[in-house]
């Protein structure tokens, strides 16, 4: 075959071509295609864009606002799903791509559920108790940066560090970010930062991409890590949707590289302008003590003392005479009111001690009274007698046996008794 004989067309030409056959094919017209999502982004337009993958493949797709107002659930990376639409090409770009009319969730995808089970796994260990969070230096003197040393994430920050704050110095420490060797590097790097004296603060992230593009900050390497570091660590990883599993672990989430850049250090202007405020407040502060300062002298320069150095000492003893006359006055009052009530306890004390000495002698006649009444000797006057056993008293016949010799007291003296028997009282 001859190319000189062969039509020439045009790339819009070609796209049409093959645009045209894909939409008379009415398998692809209507079809429903399963797969996980992934590279998932909404612009403002409303619109749409992802991929569909699966273990061999990958599907391009969009949905327009039209369609995609009637989700009923928020689609996210990795999240499994059953989508159906037509498969066409974009003349633009050449490519095909499905349009997707419906997206209907079917299970989580195998990177979402390997998230959620090491996640899990970890938060039972307590890796990431905020207990264990280390809070941020105020005023870091060196920054270790742990990305990829070419991405436009370590640009960024590196660009907001040092408008931030220029006093800090920063270390990149240079590490793949992405593919099978990434999350090695990643946490070997922290090991070693933590081996030196002068690292204030770790940030180790990278930019956006899909689940896939940020998996090392997902594996446990990384997030072991970064729990054991003695550096406190933010994690700065993808955009602000993306969660990875360093993020649980770090001490602190940025929801991008250049938020974890303005996390890490002050701003200088807004320092300057508080301490553009205290100078003020000092300034302030200064002007009012020196006015009060001011109002002081004036007042001593105009008192007596500097006026008159004798003043003082007239006017203590003026005070002094006062006084005098104040307490001759309540002494005088007080010794006239003190020699009344002498005079009236003097005329009462004859009286009351009169009172008192009738009181005790009447109380002295009852007490002689009742000891005379219960005098013993008294009881032996009326006809009774009292039988002793050497010291003891008897009261009772068990107290005694014939043959035992007894004591027996009486008004006017003693007998001395022979006991011949006993008998018990039959009379009441």
């Amino acid at each position: 075959m001859r190319l000189a004989n062969l039509p020439v067309y045009t790339v819009s030409q070609v796209n049409g071509y093959v645009k045209g056959l894909m939409d008379g094919d009415e398998l692809l017209t209507g079809l429903l295609v399963r797969g996980e999502i992934s590279n998932y982004k909404r612009y403002p337009s409303g619109h749409h864009y992802f991929s569909l993958k699966d273990e061999e493949g990958a599907l391009r797709c969009v949905m327009f606002r039209g369609e995609a107002a009637r989700l009923r659930f928020r689609p996210e990376n990795g999240m499994r799903v059953v989508a159906f639409g037509r498969v066409s090409v974009y003349p633009r770009d050449g490519a095909y791509q499905l349009y997707c009319q419906e997206l209907m969730q079917d299970g989580r995808g195998a990177l979402d559920e390997a998230f959620e089970r090491l996640r899990r796994r970890l938060e039972a260990e307590g890796l990431f108790d905020e207990a264990n969070k280390q809070p941020l230096p105020e005023y870091p003197g060196k920054i270790a940066l742990v990305t990829s040393p070419a991405g436009a994430a370590v640009r960024d920050m590196l660009r907001i560090l040092g408008v931030r704050w220029p006093l800090a110095e920063v270390l990149v420490a240079p590490v793949r970010v992405q593919g099978a060797e990434a999350a090695e590097e990643i946490a070997a790097a922290i090991h070693r930062l933590n081996n030196r004296a002068d690292i204030d603060l770790i940030i180790t992230g990278r930019g956006g991409g899909s689940m896939e593009d940020l998996w090392a900050f997902n594996e446990e390497a990384v997030a072991r890590a970064i729990a054991v570091s003695n550096i406190p660590v933010i994690s700065a990883v993808g955009h602000e949707p993306d969660v990875t599993i360093a993020d649980y672990a770090a001490d602190l989430r940025a929801a991008t590289p250049s938020n974890g850049a303005e996390l890490a250090v002050p701003d200088q202007a807004e320092e300057r302008e508080r301490l553009a405020q205290l100078n003020r407040r000092l300034a302030r502060a200064l002007r009012v003590q020196l006015d009060r300062a001011r109002l002081e002298l004036k007042r001593l320069k105009s008192s007596r003392a500097l006026q008159n150095g004798k003043a003082p000492i007239q006017d203590r003893r003026l005070a002094v005479d006062a006084l005098r006359r104040r307490m001759g006055l309540a002494l005088g009052h007080d010794a006239e009111k003190a020699r009344q009530r002498l005079d009236a306890q003097r005329g009462r004390l004859p009286l009351a001690l009169k009172h008192r000495t009738a009181e005790q002698r009447g109380r002295l006649g009852r007490l002689s009274a009742g000891l005379d009444a219960l005098s013993p000797l008294k009881v032996l006057g009326r006809g009774y007698a009292i039988a002793r056993r050497g010291e003891d008293v008897v009261s009772s016949i068990a107290q005694a046996e014939p043959g035992d010799k007894l004591k027996v007291l009486v008004s006017d003296g003693t007998l001395s008794c022979v006991i011949e028997g006993k008998e018990e009282r039959t009379w009441r």
